[in-house]
């Protein structure tokens, strides 16, 4: 099994209930929930290209100011190949498409939206022979599709456009299969892995706000400034060192799980600092989406790796030339 930084080699590590991988997932989730909040206070005043691009050139300068204070070398061959498709994924392709997505989007309805992810981060890692597929996923994910229709199928062309919210879809993607690339390279250490991928998704997003002509400027407002300097700091350097530090000891699926319980952590923080309304329609759908999240995620095969069994992977049972072999 694979400790934390160790390269994986698209073999699909068993879930550790160990006391630090559990707290970093504990910190994900929070971090994770206050994240859609804090992105619309951004919008409001920065343009989203913009917004996100100068927050992730900000933390990659933080992140390459701790690199070089614990003098960590930077990952090579396979593994900085993994981490640059990793930040061209999971931060240049998809935080443009879920900034531009929350500028018309609810951060509880994003979230909900995100909480897909475990299933889509499932589908994706069986199409590369990651992991094996699972009937109670694929129930469990049209379960949670009808949750979301429940729960905002009201509200198109509404509150919710169709675009943003075919942005956002298409941005829980790219995250999805981010995670999954990356676990099919030699993993580098969180760090520098972090280092590549930040200055590749930061360097994409910079690019895009150019061609979308936005202007450059840095926030004003009280209530953007705290909001943009929580993003840069813990909202992307803790987020993603944490991501990365779970992500290297679980399973891309596992991993993903947190996307079950940023809602939750969403719902109490939106109501506490904004006049976000959520109704007995939406909650009745978000419950239904994550009882479906919660049966492709957790039961089964997934239910025996949260309690540390081993259950061998389509990675782990493949012969070589396979495509999903490494």
């Amino acid at each position: 099994m694979a400790e934390a930084g160790e390269g994986t080699g698209g073999v699909a590590t068993a879930p550790r209930a160990d006391v630090t991988t559990l707290m970093a997932f504990g910190g994900l989730v929070v971090i994770g929930g206050a994240n859609a909040v804090a992105v619309r206070f951004s919008n409001l005043e920065l343009p989203p290209f913009w917004g996100a691009a100068a927050r992730f050139a900000l933390a990659a300068v933080i992140f390459w100011a701790i690199l070089l204070f614990r003098r960590v070398a930077l990952p090579r061959g396979r593994s900085l190949t993994g981490s640059i498709l990793y930040g061209v994924l999971s931060v240049g392709a998809s935080y443009a498409l879920l900034y531009w997505g929350l500028l018309k989007v609810q951060a509880t309805v994003a979230v909900v939206l995100l909480s897909l992810g475990p299933l889509v981060t499932m589908l994706l890692a069986v199409a590369h022979r990651l992991e094996p597929f699972r009937l109670r996923g694929l129930l469990g994910s049209l379960l949670a599709v009808v949750g979301i229709v429940v729960g905002i199928g009201i509200q198109f062309g509404e509150s919710v456009p169709v675009p943003s919210l075919l942005a956002l879809v298409a941005g829980v993607v790219c995250i999805a299969e981010g995670s999954v690339v990356y676990k099919l390279f030699p993993s580098a250490t969180p760090l520098p892995a972090n280092v590549v991928a930040v200055t590749t998704g930061a360097g994409i997003l910079v690019l895009i706000s150019l061609v979308a002509g936005e202007s450059w400027f840095l926030p004003s407002e009280a209530a953007t400034v705290t909001a943009f300097g929580y993003l840069v700091v813990i909202g992307t350097v803790g987020l993603f060192y944490l991501y990365l530090v779970v992500l290297s000891r679980w399973t891309a699926s596992a991993t993903s799980y947190a996307f079950l319980l940023f809602p939750l952590a969403t719902v109490v923080i939106a109501a506490l600092f904004t006049d976000e309304r959520v109704t007995w329609g939406f909650v009745a759908g978000a419950a239904i989406a994550l009882a479906g999240v919660w049966i492709g995620a957790f039961s089964g095969t997934a239910g025996e790796r949260a309690r540390g069994k081993h259950v061998t992977t389509a990675a782990e049972s493949c012969e070589p030339p396979s495509p999903g072999c490494a």
